[in-house]
């Protein structure tokens, strides 16, 4: 009888580094993001790595023109706090053995704050929301990199509006 158990093993270990490197790549993005490093943004994608953020009021777009516009689009925000949570990861192996492939699917939360005329703005964040990512890596010879990135927004809270008194 053949003792399969070393290899046993070596694929365990094998998929364990690959989901801490996948995992690695999904918390890169989401501080890339927060921190507004968009040349750490767009250095985790492959070069034809796409995003949509349209469900969230976006765009979608290669990574170079998403990022540009997310640059834009965070200037409101003083603050940002992406929170992504719940990660299902499911590998694949692309077709004719030319690459790994793997799907993560994510909650997030996003708590931000609105910046004031000086860029600066309250301590508590004032714009929430939250939803669902779809994640689609590819493993390159740099590494695990992205090249897909769905956002789906399920719902948001925005600041309230002090109530009007009428005379």
């Amino acid at each position: 009888m053949l003792n399969t158990e070393p290899m046993t093993q070596r694929v365990e270990l094998a998929t364990l580094r690959d989901r801490l490197a996948v995992d690695g790549v999904i918390t890169d993005y989401a501080v890339a993001v927060d921190d507004a490093d968009w040349t750490a943004y767009r250095s985790l994608f492959t070069s034809d790595g796409r995003a949509d953020y349209r469900s969230a009021g976006g765009i979608e777009g290669d990574a170079g023109s998403v990022a540009a516009w997310l640059a834009e689009s965070m200037r409101l925000f003083s603050m940002r706090q992406h929170l992504i949570v719940n990660r299902r990861v499911r590998f694949g192996t692309l077709e004719q053995d030319t690459g790994d492939s793997a799907r993560v699917q994510a909650d997030y939360v996003n708590p931000m704050r609105f910046a004031d005329s000086n860029g600066e703005g309250t301590s508590a964040p004032d714009f929430v929301c939250g939803g669902r990512y779809s994640f689609g890596l590819l493993r390159t010879y740099e590494g695990w990199r992205l090249r897909e990135v769905v956002v789906q927004e399920k719902w948001r809270r925005l600041p309230e509006r002090a109530p009007t008194v009428i005379d």
